[in-house]
């Protein structure tokens, strides 16, 4: 399959935050790879966000390498540190359902004379904030699945199958994002291309959000942070992965995170984060389920089938 060099003239579909809209996000995404969400949180939560986390934003580093510009400022490991992060972000309706859709895994296995349906839920992969000074130069374009190793061969959309991508990316504005400030450049329909296609920045567009609206991404596309050509603008974007459940997390939740925080989410969202089994055996603590590690035997009121 040729690389698509009419990328650059797709017009990226957008949708309204809300689950009833996750067929048809869906179906975008395998057609794109990724969609503009419109609406996505409110000013007054992106406010306590960022109350939350710029006190961590102002302590970073300069990143010792260049997979970052040295004007990018980031968070991690935001499970602890801004709960309100983890449930209007993390945790958002449309987001989970697609992630659901997409990156469940069904598998069916004999066990003696009886086959056995093991379903593995997708789990949380990573967690970051952005902020991009002015002055920052184009973060090289790449696939966020090239950490999982995530060989592919190139297909048309029809042929899409559920189960080709690893992850599924969610960046939510901060602050407006243009491309004068270092709006995401992504290329549309790359998650179709074979892994070892190059990509060219001719094929980029550039993911353009007001303030609250977000950007999902199938971890297979092409894409990177862009220069911010602005004099004394920020480009504040908050973001996380989603990923499959039998796969290893990018960032290490379980040493990012700390217990006295995790304990302090419901069931759904620790069971995101990670404390959870991926059937039929995958994650186990002494046998039973992860989440003993959080609230001990109270683990059992909500348990399901470990195996």
């Amino acid at each position: 399959m040729v690389a698509n060099t009419e990328s650059s003239r797709i017009t990226l579909h957008e949708f309204e935050a809300h689950p009833s809209n996750t067929d048809v996000v869906v179906k975008a995404l395998i057609q794109d790879g990724g969609v503009v969400i419109r609406n996505v949180v409110s000013q007054a939560t992106l406010d306590q966000i960022e109350k939350d986390t710029r006190p961590y934003l102002e302590a970073d580093k300069p990143w010792k390498g260049d997979f970052f510009p040295p004007e990018t400022r980031r968070v991690f490991g935001l499970a602890g540190k801004s709960a309100t992060f983890m449930k209007e972000i993390v945790a958002n309706g449309l987001y989970q359902a697609v992630c659901d859709a997409l990156l469940t895994s069904t598998h069916y296995s004999y066990y003696g004379k009886t086959l056995q349906e093991s379903v593995s839920k997708p789990q949380l992969n990573n967690t970051i904030i952005f902020s991009i000074g002015p002055g920052a130069k184009n973060q090289e374009l790449h696939r966020d699945d090239m950490i999982h190793h995530n060989e592919l061969r190139a297909i048309t959309a029809e042929e899409y199958e559920v189960g080709r991508d690893t992850g599924i990316g969610f960046f939510v504005a901060g602050k407006k994002t243009t491309r004068q400030n270092g709006a995401t450049r992504f290329i549309p329909r790359s998650h179709l291309w074979a892994t070892r296609t190059e990509p060219s920045e001719e094929q980029a567009v550039y993911a353009e959000l007001d303030p609250g609206d977000g950007f999902i991404m199938l971890s297979s596309c092409f894409h990177g942070g862009s220069a911010n050509e602005t004099q004394n603008e920020e480009r504040l974007v908050y973001s996380c992965f989603m990923t499959k459940g039998y796969l290893r997390q990018e960032e290490n939740q379980y040493l990012a995170v700390p217990l006295s925080k995790v304990r302090e989410y419901s069931v759904e969202l620790q069971c995101l984060i990670g404390y959870q089994v991926s059937q039929p055996f995958l994650g186990w603590l002494d046998l039973d389920d992860p989440r003993k590690a959080v609230v001990g035997d109270a683990w059992q009121d909500n348990r399901g089938d470990l195996y």
